[in-house]
């Protein structure tokens, strides 16, 4: 699963009540980053470092939560916990906690007023270990739906997923909160489309959002983990329809510990299948 990974760590807060949470990965020293944002309504924190050309090129933590841009308040409860635990970019000033986060909206799914803040972020990273993954309605999952481009009567439960690949030594492993406005597709949605059976539905704007992060034991710089990112978001288009509208958010880190030798190539093959699997586990479609 996501944590076969030496050293990557998982922690969540759930409020099932209030339908949201968070989802806490905590990564091993020397872990690089990169990643890519491809829908039109992102809710992001810091995310701009992950570029190739930015300064920094390690990272210590990515939150995924759920709270709209609210809930992007759980990173410093992580930048908390990071401090204490001696972690951080090295400066004049002593270590700065690099924390990346992504938030989805599930604001209309509970209690709006509860998100997932400075606190819920800290819980979530005192939780974090590597033993098995939870996944379903849990983190940042707790309160994502799919398929609310139909209407929000025909919306139904999305979740947190998680998959792995493996190539010998070499794992690639991804960790989803999938909070779609289109559907997990089994193919046929494709299908009606050919056949000219397929109503399209009014895309509700601002109100859905995928994220994830992928990781892997793969040596790569950070130009390799922007590429990869890429080849994760072939994923969301693959298990998703549609995938990167204007009204999602979609967005993925992708993580590598530095460990395992591998292609570049195939490390993005594995990115596009784990992603896939990830996305459909939460709708049984895997």
């Amino acid at each position: 699963m996501f944590t076969d990974i030496h050293g990557v760590e998982v922690g969540n807060w759930s409020d099932r009540k209030a339908a949201t949470g968070c989802t806490v990965v905590l990564f091993p020293d020397g872990t690089v980053a990169s990643g890519e944002i491809r829908g039109g309504a992102p809710a992001t924190r810091d995310f701009a470092l992950l570029n190739p050309s930015r300064l920094v090129e390690r990272i210590d933590a990515v939150v995924l939560s759920g709270g709209s841009a609210y809930g992007l308040a759980a990173c410093e409860g992580v930048m908390s916990f990071l401090e204490d635990s001696g972690r951080g970019f090295p400066t004049s000033a002593g270590k700065v906690p690099i924390v990346i986060g992504m938030s989805l909206f599930d604001l209309n799914e509970g209690d709006p007023s509860k998100r997932p803040g400075m606190q819920e972020g800290r819980i979530a990273a005192e939780s974090a270990s590597g033993s098995k993954t939870e996944v379903g309605l849990i983190g940042a999952g707790t309160g994502a739906t799919v398929s609310k481009w139909r209407g929000r009567e025909q919306s139904r439960p999305g979740g947190l997923g998680a998959a792995s690949c493996r190539s010998g030594d070499l794992i690639v492993a991804a960790l989803i909160a999938v909070n779609a406005s289109g559907d997990i597709d089994d193919g046929s949605v494709g299908q009606s489309i050919e056949e000219g059976t397929f109503e399209f539905p009014e895309i509700i704007p601002f109100e859905n959002t995928t994220i994830g992060v992928v990781v892997t034991n793969a040596r790569l710089t950070k130009s390799d983990c922007f590429l990869t990112s890429q080849s994760a978001h072939d994923g969301y288009a693959k298990a998703l329809f549609p995938a990167h509208t204007q009204g999602d958010g979609d967005a993925v880190v992708v993580a590598a510990t530095g460990t395992v030798e591998a292609s570049l190539s195939t490390v993005r093959l594995l990115a596009t299948v784990a992603v896939e699997k990830a996305i459909r586990s939460v709708g049984g479609t895997s």
